[in-house]
């Protein structure tokens, strides 16, 4: 196989993991759900997308030997050594074997808001089947191993399942055109968008978003504002007073610490700028309520 990464999760062999976790106040954008290394063999390996429920997820699998089929919005894949398979939940496809056919592969699932847009946004730029770089490949597998291990906590399964979504973001988009006239280029924005909403309680200046984009700044402006329809400063403002009325309703946090979840170090700027946005403080939001999504204004922040 000729990856090292790799090879170190097939030693292991077969092995599978749950991922479960209490729910977080103020939740994961990107979290995996389940990860393993799989050896199947024959009929009894049929997986429907139709019939796995009605809760959202996606499941990231690379073929390590042999091959499996695929069938894809009635187009037929077979997904061979080295090739990996993204598909969504629910959804029209069907992945098995015939008898006497064998399938050797590891694979992640992971939920959440941003990785459900992100990897639709992948399948509608790349379609279900793809061949990545090597290195992408062993990130892939060192984060399955890390998955898989039994003392992980959530705040590390949501960052590997990042790590996961973005390696497989950054393969493809850079085989992908990020002019203003190509209809993908959104790939590269909504790689941003899920860095903001991932870590909202970081600093997030533009620049540094255009580094995350891959573009230069003043690319990146214009086309964030062509597809979100707001500046990029415009947009983490209004995540992060989506996420301080939010936090502010639970009632759990104190406005210090929401402040803080929120990127706001002053704890007297936050309200500040929440004055200024809905026009009410925060402490006079969370005793009243009183919030309308249509109202709320979204200022750059100096």
């Amino acid at each position: 196989m000729g990856n090292s990464v790799l090879d170190a999760l097939v030693a292991t062999g077969p092995f599978r993991q749950t991922l479960s976790f209490p729910r977080r106040r103020d939740g994961f954008h990107i979290m995996a759900t389940s990860a393993g290394y799989e050896v199947a063999s024959g009929p009894s390996y049929d997986w429907n997308g139709r019939t796995r429920g009605h809760t959202p997820f996606s499941i990231l699998q690379h073929t390590v030997s042999g091959a499996g089929r695929l069938r894809y919005e009635r187009m037929d894949h077979r997904i061979s050594d080295g090739e990996t398979m993204l598909v969504s939940i629910p959804h029209a496809h069907r992945y098995w074997l015939e008898a006497g056919e064998s399938w050797s592969f590891f694979w992640i699932a992971m939920s959440g808001q941003e990785a459900l847009r992100l990897h639709r946004t992948i399948l509608a730029a790349a379609g279900p089947v793809f061949r990545l770089r090597e290195a992408t490949v062993a990130t892939l597998a060192g984060a399955c191993r890390e998955l898989c291990r039994p003392d992980i906590s959530a705040g590390q399964a949501s960052s590997e399942a990042y790590k996961v979504t973005m390696a497989l973001h950054d393969d493809l988009m850079s085989r992908i055109d990020t002019g203003p006239g190509n209809p993908v280029a959104h790939l590269a924005i909504d790689r941003a968008v899920a860095h903001v909403r991932a870590r909202l309680e970081t600093p997030l200046d533009v620049p540094s978003l255009a580094t995350v984009a891959g573009m230069s700044r003043a690319h990146f402006v214009r086309l964030f504002k062509r597809f979100e329809g707001i500046a990029p400063s415009e947009f983490v403002l209004r995540e992060r007073m989506n996420r301080a009325t939010r936090l502010l309703v639970k009632g759990q946090l104190s406005i210090k610490e929401i402040a803080d979840a929120c990127g706001f170090e002053d704890p007297n700027y936050f309200a500040k700028v929440f004055r200024r946005t809905y026009a009410i403080s925060p402490s006079e939001f969370r005793s009243t309520g009183m919030y309308s999504a249509n109202t709320a204004r979204t200022t750059p922040i100096p």
